[in-house]
């Protein structure tokens, strides 16, 4: 994204859900559960039911967030090897 001309305001790129769950490669139930429990900052915009936005950055905290934990659990010893097993 190009930087901001000075004096306007920078707007972020809203991701759809559809868009949410292509790149994270999981089903749009899991999207959705995401979102509703708050693990995933969301809005609906209105004027519409189905009308759910994802902010790039906030997208990209959780992604920072959820590598954090996995971290912690490695570190931990809560996650081994054996846990891997029959991921895709």
């Amino acid at each position: 994204m190009p930087a901001p001309e000075p004096g306007k305001p920078r707007f972020p790129r809203l991701l759809t859900l559809a868009q949410i769950s292509e790149i994270l490669n999981v089903g749009m139930p899991a999207v959705y559960a995401l979102v509703s429990s708050g693990e995933l900052r969301a809005l609906q915009l209105t004027g519409g039911r189905r009308m759910w936005r994802v902010s790039e950055d906030d997208l990209a905290a959780y992604l920072e967030r959820c590598y954090q934990e996995t971290r912690e659990r490695i570190a931990t010893g809560t996650i081994t090897a054996e846990a891997l097993d029959g991921e895709d």
